[in-house]
């Protein structure tokens, strides 16, 4: 990692609001009502890094639309406004997603255009050339985004990267062996990894397990020393570096207990903050994986409550 001085943690993933509607089983609406919220990857994952590093220490750019609420906004900058590069998009809708949930199953959709982030959008701003960089993407963008990277000048950062869920299949697989040399650290969830991987769902601590081997197999970072972590909900999270062959477990929070459960209330952006809490422990611990495991626990649980 070089000397640059720009935050500890930025993502590129993009902000949105998130937009709720539910369904019985015959995709009927029951009535049941939700209030549009803050929702993006890179959110909830400068969220989690935030709840260990100060507010200038973490971040990433939103584009406000001209229909940006208020409320939301105000919501934000409680975490903290430093935390926030807002960049005014006055001929654009904010990105919106609309979560359906028809009985056990959820759907999403985008209901606006989106509009990607690459590094060289941190240019120029107080996010620019940090220590740990996250994104979500397909390999493809992927690629584009690492482009960038290579190409700035004593920049290297910690490289956290999540696959897109639709792209979570044996034929994308592929073009992720092209971009894992260059991941320093790669995580997608235990469903994601085993789709991936043509192994049998649903997924058991046993296949996790496997898949984590399979994926240091392919060769994860620079000179095949980058990580794997897959989380696994209710699971935990499986961590796997080639300094430890065995691995370890990260246990969730709150688990199956009805004590614990009781505490969950929406586990939507648990895996996310998770990351950004693994970024925070990786700086507080200087690069243990395994040390910094409270962080990540910590922050995908606040964000279950």
């Amino acid at each position: 990692m070089s000397n640059q001085h720009g935050p500890q943690f930025v993502s590129l993933a993009m902000f949105n609001i998130d937009e709720f509607e539910y369904k019985d089983a015959d995709g009927n609406l029951t009535g049941r009502i939700a209030k549009s919220q803050i929702g993006g990857a890179g959110t909830y994952a400068v969220i989690g890094a935030r709840m260990w590093l100060a507010p200038d220490n973490v971040g990433m750019i939103v584009d406000k639309g001209y229909d940006f609420p208020t409320e939301i906004q105000e919501e934000m900058l409680r975490y903290g406004e430093a935390m926030w590069a807002f960049r005014e998009q006055p001929h654009h809708r904010t990105t919106r997603i609309l979560n359906s949930f028809y009985g056990e199953r959820t759907e999403f959709k985008f209901l606006t255009d989106r509009i990607w982030l690459t590094p060289r959008d941190l240019d120029n701003t107080r996010l620019s050339r940090p220590h740990s960089l996250h994104f979500i993407s397909s390999p493809e963008r992927a690629k584009r985004i690492l482009t960038e990277v290579k190409a700035a000048a004593d920049w290297n950062p910690t490289i956290i990267y999540e696959p897109v869920p639709v792209d979570c299949t044996p034929e994308f697989l592929p073009g992720l062996q092209e971009i894992l040399p260059f991941i320093d650290v790669l995580s997608p969830n235990a469903e994601e990894a085993l789709q991936l991987l043509s192994l049998p769902l649903p997924p058991t601590k046993a296949t996790i397990e496997q898949a984590a081997c399979m994926f240091l197999a392919i060769g994860v970072g620079t000179s095949s020393y980058g990580v794997v972590i897959i989380r696994s909900g209710q699971l935990g999270a499986f961590a796997l570096s080639p300094k430890d062959e065995k691995g370890i477990w990260i246990d969730a929070y709150w688990t199956e207990g009805e004590g614990d459960l009781r505490h969950v209330v929406d586990v939507t952006g648990a895996g996310n903050s998770f990351l950004g809490g693994l970024a925070a422990g990786l700086y507080l611990t200087k690069g243990d994986i395994y040390e910094g495991k409270s962080h990540r626990k910590f922050s995908s649980s606040a964000f279950s409550q």
